[in-house]
């Protein structure tokens, strides 16, 4: 009798990418009732049908959405495993394959599409025809999805507006997919249900927001009526010296726009807040106002419209010192 995972079944499951069978633990010596223990302890989970995972304390130490696609990954492995290659993995369950991560999307059920024959879906499982058919696909770690940007298109096309923006954002910074591909593969869907805003994110993507927080931030911004401001903007002073690389920059009005995430400050380290402090100060010595935004921020936006009018009155351009070198996207 085991307890945990023994070196031979750990292997397998590291070539498996995350996951392994119930046959893999039998090869390894475990018994069908030492299956049913590691998993009413909780070291094991049960992710579907014959196929089981550890998530270990690394993963009980992550927040909930991020253990969600910890899961999803495993399970849309084991899904494609299950079916023999009759399908790919699409939808966002490539998406994450891929390396996105976006909270808001829907992990419930892992979404493949058949490439033989037709398929039953279920509570865990949406098994989609391949209308348009896959012509191309990608492969790895042995498991074969979607192209990247059709994967973006198919999942956005049911999402709202601000969460497809993310996904494109991301998609494109990680550069799974380039402006082009992601325009070419709105095509195929012309007259599916969703594709407007499908359309809609591809245009307003930008791969230089960094974070979910700042694609959403940018949907706000233009929502609010205001101008597209410079993201990533490279902010120098007088003798070239490089000050700070700020999230958003309406240049015409000398104001910055920074999204608050907890990340960027070390969940409160001391030295990165007061780092960010004297960063914060130096842009307001060349002239800047400058406008923190925090999540609960965006559930706001006519506040937060007044609290960057006031900062736009407060300005005086044609005092600031310095210049600005713009990032390419």
């Amino acid at each position: 009798m085991f307890c945990g995972m023994n070196t031979r079944l750990e292997v397998v499951t590291n070539q498996r990418g995350g996951w392994f069978s119930r046959g893999d633990a039998i090869a390894a010596g475990y018994s069908d009732a030492d299956l049913r223990r590691e998993v009413a302890s909780g070291r094991w989970l049960h992710l579907t049908r014959g196929a089981y995972a550890q998530p270990g304390d690394s993963v009980e130490a992550m927040p909930t959405w991020e253990q969600e696609a910890w899961l999803h990954v495993r399970t849309a492995r084991a899904v494609y495993h299950r079916l023999g290659g009759r399908a790919v993995v699409s939808h966002q369950s490539a998406l994450l394959l891929h390396g996105v991560r976006v909270s808001e999307l829907d992990l419930s059920r892992v979404h493949v599409t058949r490439t033989v024959g037709a398929g039953r879906s279920d509570a865990a499982v949406c098994q989609h025809a391949a209308r348009p058919p896959v012509d191309v696909v990608c492969e790895m770690d042995g498991v074969r999805t979607t192209f990247a940007a059709r994967a973006v298109v198919e999942t956005v096309r049911a999402t709202s507006f601000p969460v497809a923006v993310s996904v494109v954002d991301q998609a494109l910074r990680s550069r799974i997919a380039t402006p082009q591909q992601l325009t070419d593969a709105l095509t195929p869907f012309a007259r599916r249900s969703g594709i407007r805003t499908a359309g809609r994110a591809v245009e307003f993507g930008d791969g230089r927001a960094e974070s979910v927080g700042e694609s959403r931030l940018r949907v706000v911004l233009s929502d609010l009526g205001l101008p597209r401001p410079l993201p990533q903007a490279e902010i120098r002073d007088a003798a070239g010296a490089f000050v700070a690389r700020v999230d958003f920059l309406f240049a015409q009005y000398g104001v910055i726009v920074e999204f608050d995430g907890a990340v960027k400050y070390g969940d409160g380290n001391s030295k990165a807040l007061i780092a960010e402090k004297v960063r914060e100060d130096r842009l307001r010595d060349l002239g800047y106002q400058v406008v923190r935004v925090s999540w609960s921020d965006l559930t706001h936006p006519a506040t937060l419209l007044h609290t960057i009018n006031r900062a736009i009155a407060r300005s005086r351009p044609a005092s600031i010192t310095g210049y600005v070198t713009a990032s390419a996207q």
